[in-house]
């Protein structure tokens, strides 16, 4: 990538309303003693991005020519991270700042696979250099609160203006040596509303292909952050209309309600302060793929072995997945559970609903059945049941159980009344 013109338009933080009051303060520690030890140190990133639209940063990002050897010797409660490229955590009890050293934009003589895809590019450079090797425009700012000053190589602050997500470069040769870029562009336009620059959607069917390149477990890792971040119905809703979708979750049809449903839930889940987790967003997406696996299961068995149908139907759904995206083992447990009790919970037999109520997973299985009667893909009266069941105390829980085999027993006593008439005639005569 040609950095000709690294030469940076700097702008008073003051003249873009971002006052060094609004910066962490274990993040200025950090600035302040690499700058003291005689290293250049910057705010950069989504954290300057987030000041300038007078957002709150979820982090507080440094970047730094100190090396993370350097960073570690500096601060005593650091560690090393990183295997593509390392950089330095800095704890501050629970909060850490990540700390990463200016890096170069890639050279021709990276380690790249054979679509072109970035393995390992570990090599140092300078403040401009570091500028044009990152993503987006608008995350390559850099902010010296000492100083009151903002640092811009590439037109971010244009692009921030234009609400417009730009990648630094040729948009062609930035998705290929990183796919990622694709998702990354998407979870921004999400969670900002900026509009993708129309050189990335042009790519963006090659890049799709590319994403299966990467290891499942970063994409596991953005999937979290593009769907837990809170803007999961927007996020949904550019997947969609992108081929990425199919790439991502073959088996999940795109225009699931289900799947909206989930999402919106999960939205306001986040809002409220409440726990998402990337498993049950999982349940949702291979519910559909799930039943379908099951259904044949259950009819290779001939219905003698609904257990093990749902085993096998559970394993091939989730096998499946995971060779896109990782799946962390306590995941893939929780989807099981949700999906095995929802049969329990569907044909509530007295004999399992106490031991569905006391189920660690009992309320995410909950939760999924009220989103299935709300996709109208069970009986409202079933979820209202359920409701009832958990809030009610003891003995109207007892009740309510009891009374789940009241009808079948009043039924098998009006069939075998005539059987008694009928021998009694007989006996007459």
């Amino acid at each position: 990538m040609k950095t000709e013109t690294a030469v940076a338009t700097k702008l008073s933080s003051k003249s873009l309303k971002v006052s060094r009051e609004r910066v962490d303060p274990n993040a200025f520690d950090v600035l302040t003693k690499l700058k003291h030890a005689g290293f250049q140190a910057f705010l950069v990133g989504g954290c300057v991005r987030d000041l300038l639209l007078d957002a709150a940063p979820k982090d507080f990002d440094v970047a730094t020519n100190a090396t993370p050897e350097q960073v570690r010797r500096l601060f005593q409660r650091s560690r090393m991270v990183g295997r593509r490229f390392k950089i330095a955590h800095v704890r501050y009890g629970r909060n850490i700042i990540e700390v990463s050293t200016f890096r170069k934009a890639p050279s021709g003589n990276e380690k790249v696979n054979g679509n072109g895809v970035i393995l390992r590019d570990n090599v140092y450079g300078t403040l401009d250099e570091d500028a044009f090797r990152r993503d987006f425009t608008v995350n390559a700012l850099y902010y010296d609160p000492h100083e009151e000053a903002i640092l811009d190589y590439v037109g971010g602050i244009q692009d921030i203006k234009k609400r417009r997500l730009r990648l630094i470069g040729e948009a062609r040769q930035r998705l290929a040596e990183d796919p990622v870029r694709l998702l990354r562009a998407l979870r921004f336009q999400a969670k900002l509303g900026f509009n993708l620059d129309k050189t990335i959607t042009e790519h963006a069917a090659a890049a799709s292909m590319h994403l299966q390149d990467i290891p499942a477990a970063r994409l596991f890792d953005e999937f979290s952050k593009m769907l837990l971040g809170g803007y999961a119905a927007n996020a949904w809703r550019l997947l969609q209309r992108m081929p990425i979708c199919r790439t991502l979750f073959p088996a999940t049809p795109p225009d699931s309600l289900l799947v909206r449903l989930a999402m919106e839930n999960t939205d306001r889940r986040i809002a409220q302060g409440r726990p998402a987790t990337p498993g049950f967003l999982l349940a949702v997406l291979l519910w559909d793929d799930y039943c379908a696996k099951f259904k044949a299961s259950a009819a290779h068995l001939r219905g003698k072995g609904t257990s093990e149908a749902h085993a096998i139907a559970a394993h091939d759904s989730l096998a499946a997945q995971r060779r896109i995206i990782a799946l962390p083992r306590r995941h893939a447990y929780f989807v099981t559970d949700v999906w095995r009790l929802q049969r329990h919970l569907e044909e509530r037999r007295s004999k399992h609903v106490r031991k569905a109520l006391c189920h660690p997973k009992f309320r995410a299985a909950y939760d999924f059945l009220l989103l299935r009667s709300e996709a109208g893909l069970v009986d409202q009266h079933l979820a209202a049941w359920w409701t009832e069941a958990q809030q009610a105390p003891p003995h109207q829980q007892d009740a309510m159980i009891a009374a789940l085999n009241a009808p079948r027993q009043r039924k098998v006593r009006k069939q075998q009344r005539p059987d008694r008439e009928a021998r009694a005639a007989a006996e007459n005569l």
